[in-house]
Parts: structure tokens; sequence; C-alpha cells
């Protein structure tokens, strides 16, 4: 007697796995452009619902992933243009070792709020650009689809988030 399957049932699995399996990558990826984790929560959330809408999508995985990415980074940086500002608290640290030392767990923290302080500086492009770049490591062409731009675009956003950044770092260095 073979079992029969709801075919809701199915469906409903692989969109659970496929939530389950991105949950943490976009949520961090949104977090470090919004930098607020109650922000990236619910646009985390938001990006989930935009992609599940569109089943189709979903069927070949490694277009899904890329795709899922695009609609975070885009539904991120809406949110950073109808608010027109980036609010910053900390992000709930994952448990620490226990090797850490009290002076390690500090020089984090301060490099933190220093890599945090300086994302402040950049627009929004210039935030996800160079996030996607230099902290995510996809080459340029990967950024210019996720960006939905030229390769030259995100090449100039990166130098001027680079630039911003460098003056930045100068000016704590005073």
């Amino acid at each position: 007697m073979s079992e029969v399957i709801e075919p809701g049932l199915e469906l409903q699995e692989r969109q659970n796995r496929f939530v389950s399996e991105h949950l943490r990558r976009i949520f961090v990826q949104i977090y470090r452009i919004v930098g607020n984790v109650a922000d990236a929560q619910d646009l985390t959330q938001e990006a989930f619902i935009k992609a599940l809408q569109h089943q189709e999508q979903l069927k070949d995985e490694q277009k899904a992933a890329h795709w899922l990415s695009r609609i975070a980074t885009n539904t991120a940086i809406d949110f950073l243009r109808r608010n027109s500002r980036a609010t910053f608290c900390e992000i709930e640290e994952a448990p620490e070792s226990h090797a850490e030392s009290p002076e390690q767990a500090l020089l984090r923290s301060e490099h933190r709020g220093y890599l945090e302080d300086g994302l402040r500086l950049l627009s929004p492009r210039e935030r996800a650009a160079l996030i996607l770049r230099d902290v995510e490591g996809l080459p340029a062409e990967e950024v210019a689809k996720r960006l939905d731009c030229s390769k030259a675009t995100v090449r100039s956003h990166i130098a001027n988030a680079r630039t911003k950044f460098r003056k930045y770092i100068e000016r704590r260095k005073r």
C-alpha cells in the first residue's frame, strides 16, 4: 500500500527547508546593510515572504540562493531609502570562547564599533557594495547583479566607500 502525500505538504516542506538553509545568511547580509537587529529581523522576514510568493524561482537551488540574496539586498536598500537614515545597535553575540581574554573581548568590541561608525558614513548603495564585495567576498560582476547596476558603478561605489572609510580611520588615529 503506497502512502498518499498531500500536494501542499511537499511544497510546505520545500519552503521550510529553503528558509532554514538560508535564514542566517540572509539575516547577516541584511544586518550588515541596515546595522540594526530589529530592522534586520523584519526585513529578513519581508525578503523571505517576497521570495516565497514566487515558487517558480525556487526550483533551481543555486539560482534561488542568488535570487534570494538580491531580494534581501534590495529590500534593505529600499528600507534605508524610505527611512533616509540607518540606526545601529549591538548584534547579539554568539557564545564567546573561554579562551578569549577580557582585553581581546574589549578590542573586538572596539573594532566592531569602529566598523559600525565607519559604515554610517556611507550611502546605502556604497555600504551594500562594500559589504558584498569586501565582507562577503563576491566578485564585482556578482555585486553588480545583486545591486542591479553596472560593474563600473559597483567599482565607483566601492572606491568611494573605501575612500570615505580610509579618511574616517585617519581621523580616528589622530
